[in-house]
């Protein structure tokens, strides 16, 4: 499978590494990496997230990574990550529309 990054989910990792980079931009970098990697596994095994709560549907599911969550559709050839938040956000609907580029 393919891994497709919405516009929102690059923008979201992009301002969390800023903020992160604002202490240690090492630790920033390294959190990026990492968290790419984390998503690459999706390619082999996209049902290993979890299904997120507030929605209840098999197709639209969450990996955790630390204090945050990575929501992700599964689609019939692709895993589409839609968007990065903090676990204590609100995970507001126009995060999860399918507006996505064919980047990864």
């Amino acid at each position: 499978m393919k891994i497709v990054w919405s516009p929102l989910s690059v923008e979201r990792i992009s301002e969390i590494a800023e903020y992160i980079s604002i202490d240690n931009p090492k630790v920033s970098n390294n959190w990026v990496e990492t968290l790419f990697g984390k998503v690459e596994q999706l390619k082999s095994f996209p049902q290993s997230g979890r299904i997120v709560p507030e929605l209840g549907e098999n197709t639209i599911r969450e990996l955790i990574f630390g204090n945050y969550r990575i929501i992700y559709r599964i689609e019939l050839r692709q895993i589409s990550i839609l968007t990065v938040r903090h676990i204590r956000q609100i995970l507001p609907e126009s995060d999860l529309e399918p507006n996505l580029n064919n980047s990864g």
